[in-house]
C-alpha cells in the first residue's frame, strides 16, 4: 500500500543551502526552455519525471509549464512515475498545471511503472489522463512525514481533506469520483484498464509510447480546467524534451534514501573525527556539509526519529568500549544499535523509500569499525604520557657535566638541554642520570644505576 506523506510542521523549514541553490535555478533553466515557434508545426514540450514528488521536482514541473506557456506551445507531456511524494508539493504542481494556459497531458510511462500516492492526484488533475499498458495509479491515502499511519482525528481530518481535493480535480476534469475518494480513504490503486474502462472513466487514453499518444491526441478536443474547449494538434508535431538543469538533479539525487543515509553516515563520522582530533578542519567541514545534505534529504523522505537516535546511541557505545573494560559487549551492542537505526531511518510502506540490508550491513560494519578504532586512537593518545612542559621531564635520561656531592648542585644535559641541576647522591662527572623532580628550572636528579635498582624518589 502506497501514501501521500504529510510533511511535519518542522520540516516546512527549508535548509538554507536549498534555498541558495533555488534561487540558481532559474538562468540555467531558461536557457533549455523553446524559444516562441517561428513554424507552423505544432509544438510538443516533454518532460520526465522519475523521482519523489518533493520541492525538487515540483519546481521542476513548473518551470517546464512556464517554459510552455512563454513558447506558445501546443501540448506539455509528462511522462511520469513515482511512488508517491509531499502534499504542499502536489497542491504546488497541480494548482500550476490547472492555470496552465497550454493543455497538460501526464503518460504514465513505460509499462511497468506507476503513479502512486501524489502521482495519482498529479494524474487525475491533467486535461489529458493516459496510461500505459502494464501501468497502475491509485492508493493516496495520507500518512505523516515519519511513514507511520496518522492516528484517531488526526488520521480523518487528513484522509478527509486529501479525499475532498482528489473529488474536486476528478468533478471539474469529469472523472470517476467515487474511484478517486476511493484511491484516498481505502488506498485503492487501478489497473489501466480498470482506470479507462469505469462509468466515466478515471483516465482518457491507454497507449504504448509517446508516438502513439501523440497520434492519439491529434484533433482530439479536450474541456480545460476552466470549462473551455480546445482542439490539439499534434500531428507532425516538434517534439523538445526538457531536462533538469544540473542543481534541481543534484539535489532529487540527495533526496533518494540511500544518497541520504550515505551522506549522514559520512556526516557523522566526519564530525566523530573533527570531536576526537580538534583542528583538523577538514572533517569537521565535510562532515557538516554532509549533514546539512542529509538533513534537507530528510524533510523531503519519511524519516523516523527513533532510528536518528538509536544511530547516535550506537556510535557513543562503540566510544565506550574504547574506554572501558566490556569484552566487547559495548562494541556489539553498538553495532546491532546501529544497524537497528539503519533500518529504522527510512520508515515508509513504499519499497522505493526503504534501505535494504545490501546497503545497512557494509555500512554500519564499516562505520562502527571506524569509529571504534578512531576512539582507540584518541584514548591511546590520552593515556600517552607527556612529552612537553614539566610532566614531560620526569623520568628523562640525561648526563652529568660536573661532579655531585650528596645534596650539591650542579649541570646536566637532557632533553638536548643544559640544565642547573641538584643531586641527592655523591654523582661523577659524565654518569648516565634519571631526571625525578622539576623546580622551576631546576632539575632533581639520581643517578641512573641508582634509580634502576632503588625506585625514584625525589
Amino acid at each position: 500500500m502506497q501514501a501521500l506523506l504529510v510533511r511535519p510542521a518542522l520540516a516546512r523549514l527549508s535548509p538554507i543551502l536549498f534555498a541558495l541553490l533555488l534561487l540558481s535555478s532559474t538562468a540555467v533553466f531558461s536557457r533549455q526552455a523553446a524559444a516562441p515557434s517561428t513554424s507552423n508545426r505544432p509544438l510538443v514540450l516533454v518532460a520526465e519525471v522519475d523521482a519523489i514528488i518533493h520541492p525538487v521536482s515540483a519546481e521542476y514541473m513548473v518551470q517546464v509549464i512556464d517554459r510552455a506557456d512563454a513558447a506558445n506551445a501546443d501540448l506539455v507531456v509528462f511522462t511520469l512515475r513515482t511512488p508517491g511524494g509531499l502534499v504542499e508539493s502536489t497542491r504546488s504542481i497541480t494548482s500550476r498545471m490547472i492555470s496552465a494556459k497550454t493543455p497538460v497531458v501526464v503518460f504514465v510511462a513505460p509499462s511497468g511503472a506507476r503513479a502512486a500516492s501524489a502521482g495519482f492526484l498529479i494524474t487525475i488533475a491533467a486535461d489529458v489522463a493516459a496510461m500505459a499498458p502494464g501501468t497502475h495509479i491509485g492508493a493516496a491515502h495520507p500518512v505523516s512525514g515519519s511513514g507511520q499511519q496518522l492516528d484517531g482525528a488526526v488520521s480523518e481530518k487528513a484522509a478527509s481533506d486529501v479525499a475532498a481535493f482528489a473529488r474536486s480535480l476528478a468533478t471539474q476534469r469529469n472523472r470517476n469520483i467515487e474511484f478517486a475518494e476511493q484511491a484516498v480513504i481505502e488506498s485503492r490503486a487501478f489497473t489501466e484498464d480498470e482506470a479507462a474502462e469505469a462509468e466515466p472513466p478515471l483516465i482518457d487514453i491507454v497507449t504504448s509510447d509517446l508516438d502513439s499518444l501523440l497520434e492519439v491526441l491529434d484533433g482530439r478536443l479536450i474541456t480545460r480546467f476552466d470549462g473551455r474547449e480546445v482542439r490539439l494538434r499534434t500531428a507532425d508535431a516538434r517534439v523538445e524534451r526538457l531536462q533538469m538543469t544540473w542543481r534541481q538533479q543534484v539535489l532529487s539525487v540527495i533526496a533518494r534514501p540511500e544518497v541520504a543515509y550515505i551522506l549522514f553516515s559520512l556526516g557523522t563520522l566526519g564530525l566523530t573525527i573533527e570531536l576526537w582530533n580538534p583542528g583538523a578542519i577538514l572533517p569537521g567541514v565535510v562532515g557538516g556539509l554532509c549533514l546539512l545534505l542529509a538533513f534537507f534529504a530528510f524533510q523531503v523522505l519519511p524519516v523516523n526519529l527513533a532510528g536518528v537516535i538509536l544511530i547516535g546511541f550506537g556510535l557513543g557505545l562503540l566510544v565506550l568500549e574504547a574506554m572501558v573494560t566490556s569484552f566487547g559487549m559495548l562494541a556489539l551492542g553498538g553495532v546491532v544499535s546501529i544497524a537497528l537505526g539503519s533500518l529504522m531511518l527510512i520508515d515508509s510502506p513504499m519499497p522505493e523509500l526503504q534501505i535494504g540490508l545490501s546497503m545497512v550491513l557494509p555500512m554500519t560494519l564499516a562505520l562502527s569499525g571506524i569509529v571504534f578504532f578512531l576512539a582507540r586512537l584518541g584514548v591511546a593518545a590520552q593515556r600517552r604520557r607527556a612529552v612537553t612542559g614539566r610532566a614531560g621531564m620526569i623520568d628523562e635520561i640525561g648526563r652529568a657535566l660536573t661532579t655531585f656531592e650528596a645534596g650539591g648542585s650542579g649541570q646536566v644535559v637532557a632533553h638536548g638541554e643544559i640544565w642547573s641541576a641538584t643531586g641527592t647522591e655523591p654523582i661523577a662527572e659524565g654518569d648516565q642520570v634519571k631526571v625525578v623532580g622539576v623546580n622551576g628550572l631546576t632539575l632533581t636528579v639520581r643517578r641512573l644505576e641508582s634509580a634502576l635498582q632503588g625506585g625514584d624518589k625525589q
